[in-house]
Parts: structure tokens; sequence; C-alpha cells
């Protein structure tokens, strides 16, 4: 081999390698690229971010849903497609007596969608048929035993209550002898190992709503639920959102050992004024149907109200648990 053909060789081989250790550059960084935006764990901005899935148990929940006449409730069940979870169904959930057709006619089109990952409790509504037979006989096994209404599951580090305040109104009552109230005790006493309670009944103890400042009948569950150290309560029957600081069953504020109410009246039916607001109220909407997504962690909770497709209104915020 000549000098002229041996230097041609020496620069093609040159060339090759460099061609290789290019392509090896490039694939590189392409990996650390893909590495970093799947492993960072970050939602992306706007409203993706409940769609996707934390590994922690959800909550979704809204109250005083499907009447038949309204579009509310279809706005609200799009939504509950996104997210995945318990749907907690905060009563009033099929307009206008909670009849048996009420609920195949009007919710099962919509949040009926979801029935098989739904657990409830009963409104004043469906007490407008007797004994709430639509409802109990609509939800089956989920809502619990027609005479009470009431039950408890634990999701993750939470143990989570249902109670039936239509109880607390016309049907007994809820003072200290009650069944519901010596039920919810032992209950939570029996429970006492778990370091968060989530509670929810269809009724607020306050509200600067419609019914400020709140239903008093039901101060004997939020007093039991205060004593076991219940972080938070979810209610409708106001239909608005409506966000307090933790506060006693006296409407004191109590940041360390206080319950945080929602009242989450926006699940389509229709939209009732906010009036005066109460001095623990923290946020307030009277105009925007959705719902509201609770992320449970072992100590400590995330909650976002989502609105229909449209609608601006937005709350988020995180607190810990007793």
């Amino acid at each position: 081999m000549s000098e002229g053909e041996s230097k041609a060789t020496e620069k093609l081989v040159a060339e090759t390698v460099l061609r290789k250790v290019a392509s090896v550059a490039v694939l590189a960084l392409a990996l650390v690229v893909l590495a970093v935006g799947c492993g960072s764990g970050d939602a992306p901005s706007g409203d993706a971010p409940f769609t996707q899935s934390t590994g922690k148990p959800v909550v979704v929940a809204a109250g005083d849903i499907a009447g038949c006449e309204s579009k509310g409730d279809e706005a609200t069940a799009e939504l509950l497609a996104k997210i995945d979870g318990t749907v907690v169904a905060l009563g009033d959930e099929a307009y206008e007596k909670g009849s048996v057709e009420n609920f195949r006619e009007c919710y099962g089109p919509t949040w009926g969608r979801f029935k098989d990952r739904t657990l409830p409790v009963p409104g004043n509504h469906e007490y407008m048929t007797e004994g709430a037979e639509g409802y109990f006989d609509y939800f089956g096994d989920a809502a619990g035993d027609p005479s009470e209404g009431y039950y408890s599951y634990d999701l993750g580090a939470w143990h989570v209550v249902a109670l039936n305040s239509n109880k607390c109104l016309e049907i007994g009552g809820c003072h200290a002898l009650s069944g519901q109230v010596r039920w919810l005790e032992a209950d939570l006493e029996a429970n006492e190992g778990k370091a968060c309670t989530l509670a929810y009944m269809h009724h607020p103890l306050f509200t600067s709503g419609m019914y400020r400042p709140g239903i008093p009948e039901v101060k004997p569950l939020w007093e039991v639920l205060h004593e076991a150290g219940a972080d938070v309560v979810l209610s409708a029957h106001d239909h608005n959102y409506q966000r307090f600081a933790p506060q006693n069953p006296d409407g004191k504020v109590d940041r360390e050992g206080g319950i945080r109410e929602f009242v989450v009246g926006t699940g389509g039916k229709s939209h009732y004024e906010i009036g005066d607001v109460l001095p623990n109220s923290e946020v307030q909407n009277d105009e925007t149907y959705g719902v509201l997504k609770f992320t449970l962690h072992p100590e400590g909770y995330d909650w976002r109200f989502v609105p229909v497709e449209g609608e601006a209104f937005r709350d988020s915020g995180h607190g810990s648990c007793h």
C-alpha cells in the first residue's frame, strides 16, 4: 500500500469512529431526557393533574346531583369519568323524591355510570319516598342497612365514616343515646389506631348559604367526631361550594384539633346563593358546578375543587391530620 492509500484509509477509519461516537452521544442524551421526563413525578400544568393517578387513595365528592330537567349532573358526571377513586355521593342524589323512577331515569344515565365505585349517603329528598326505599333499592348493600343508612370503611391510612344526618332531623334524633351516636362512638373507638378520619353526611353544621348558619341537629355527630380527633367533614344540602377553617362544634377556630368542613352541593341540580359569610369561612362560590377531589396521604390530604368544563373557579390546598 502506497503512502497516499495509507493516509486515505486512516482518514476513512477516523471518520467512521467519529460517526459512531456521535450516534452514541445522541442516543445517551435522548435516554437522559426520557428518564428525566418520565421519572420526575411532576404533573403537567393546567387541568391535567386531576386525570393522573398518584397511587394514593382518592375520594371524589359532591351532593345535590341529578334532576331530569337539569344538565349540570351530566357535566359533573364527565368529571367523574376522568378521576379514578371512590365516588362519595353526598345526598339528594335523585330529585325530586328519590324514587325508584328518579334514580333510574335521572341519576342512572349520569352519575349512575359510576355506581360500582360509589359509596353514598342519603339526603332529605331521598326520604320524600317513604323509608328512602328508592335510594336503598338502587344502591343496595353499598348504602348500608336500610334501617340505619350509616356505615364505615377504610381507605389506606384513613378511616371513613358515612353518616345519615336525616336521622338527626326527622327519624329519632341524634341525642346521646340514639342508635347512630352510640354506633359512631363505638366505631371511632374501635378505629382509634387510624392516623386520619374523614366523615361525610348530607347536612352541614356550618353554612353561609340558604341554610345559614347551619343545621344544629347534626351537632351531636360533630361532637363525637371532634372528641375522637376527626379531621374532615364533607357535606352538601346548600347548593354551592364552601370551605371552612378547622373549628370545633361550637364554631370556634381550632387549628390544632378542629374539623375542616367542606360544603359541596355542586353536583348539578341547581345553585343556592351565598349570603352573609360566617366568620370561619375561607372560600365560597355559588355559581359553579363541580366535584371535590380528595387525595388521602398517610398523614394528611390534598383537596382540589374541579369545575365543570368552561368554568374558571378553583380551590386547592393541603391539610395535615391531627
